[in-house]
């Protein structure tokens, strides 16, 4: 959550979802510019998030901005930590699955937590799901390889998919961040 009050160079105080066990504190610089018109562009700069944004946004649009920038960052640094082709193997040799071809994060899943192309084997995570707790990360995976060995939501698939202990409680999970507006 990001405190009110930016202004060039200060420190904003910015708790972070965990990637390492723990919620971080980010310091965010923002910077305002007259000739930044409608955008806003964020990058990490020596541990620090800087966020350049239009000189003329009001105050609670310059602080949506700048939280769901803060967000966006966020969740590509914990996906750079997670590496999914190794859990993905992991998860297959576990749980009786076929392994997938790849399984990369996408940030292109604006509607869905993942998807899967039997034909090819490919998965695609939504890189929404690095700031969720790894048993969620791994339902989703576990749920999409079972895709590869079954099409649609067959009884075949679902009694794959539940062979993962934390399934329903993960569905539960999923389903109330939907509801939250996640996606939104």
């Amino acid at each position: 959550m990001i405190q009110p009050g930016f202004s060039f160079g200060s420190t904003v105080r910015v708790t972070t979802p965990p990637y390492d066990g723990e919620m971080k504190e980010i310091p965010v610089d923002v910077v305002r510019s007259a000739r930044r018109k409608r955008t806003i562009q964020g990058s990490v700069v020596d541990g620090r998030v800087r966020v350049l944004v239009p000189a003329g946004l009001p105050a609670d649009e310059e602080r949506r901005m700048v939280a769901s920038m803060v967000e966006k960052l966020s969740r590509k640094r914990r996906a750079g930590v997670i590496d999914l082709e190794d859990r993905g193997r992991l998860l297959a040799r576990r749980y009786g699955l076929p392994v997938a071809r790849s399984i990369e994060w996408s940030s292109r899943q604006g509607q869905r937590w993942a998807s899967c192309t039997p034909v090819d084997g490919t998965v695609r995570i939504s890189n929404r799901l690095a700031a969720m707790p790894d048993w969620v990360i791994d339902y989703v995976l576990i749920h999409e390889l079972a895709h590869l060995a079954s099409h649609g939501h067959t009884e075949r698939f679902k009694t794959m998919v539940a062979r993962y202990q934390l399934a329903e409680r993960a569905e539960g999970y999923l389903l109330a961040k939907s509801e939250e507006g996640v996606f939104d």
